[in-house]
């Protein structure tokens, strides 16, 4: 299992799905990570959940939990791994609204950095992040992520057009700042 001061990272089970279900479900924690706002059956998310999450051969996902309480607060992924060019997106959602805005983000993104690059011994990690999502792209940048495109007006969200931000980096970068 990794872990940090303050989280662990565990592998998503079944029991999770109820969970994962309401923040998936919560449009407050959606609004600024995924590109559709539908709303989603119980059903709808245990087949999502099993099929894509834990059943895939290209994608780790983790349940992110407060160590102290082990209380599930979010979810993070490495996806579209590639371990021919050793290249994977990576995924985070803080599903519970109490932890925001408390560092948690940042420190399970660096956990699931350092397992990518240490462990997984990739090359490049990438993302995609909706430019409506300032504090998120403060995170990347901090963390040493690179803007490496923008798939300009291609959001639509509260009434404006968004663009979609792709930011990378590289082992050595990461490294470097370490």
């Amino acid at each position: 299992m990794l872990s940090s001061k303050r989280l662990q990272f565990r592998k998503m089970m079944e029991i999770d799905i109820e969970k994962y279900h309401s923040w998936r479900n919560d449009l407050d924690v959606m609004k600024t990570t995924s590109t559709s706002l539908d709303l989603y059956s119980l059903d709808e998310t245990r087949s999502f959940v099993e099929n894509i999450i834990l059943n895939s051969i290209s994608s780790k996902s983790y349940i992110i939990e407060e160590r102290e309480s082990d209380t599930a607060i979010g979810v993070t992924s490495l996806i579209n791994i590639d371990t021919k060019n050793r290249n994977a997106e990576c995924i985070i959602d803080i599903g519970e609204k109490e932890y925001w805005g408390k560092g948690y983000g940042t420190e399970a993104l660096q956990m699931l950095l350092e397992y990518a690059f240490l462990e997984l011994n990739l090359h490049r990690v990438s993302l995609r992040v909706f430019s409506l999502n300032e504090r998120a792209i403060h995170i990347y940048n901090k963390l040493g992520f690179e803007k490496e495109g923008v798939m300009r007006e291609s959001l639509y969200r509260n009434g404006k057009w968004h663009d979609i931000i792709t930011m990378g980096i590289l082992k050595r970068e990461y490294m470097s700042k370490q």
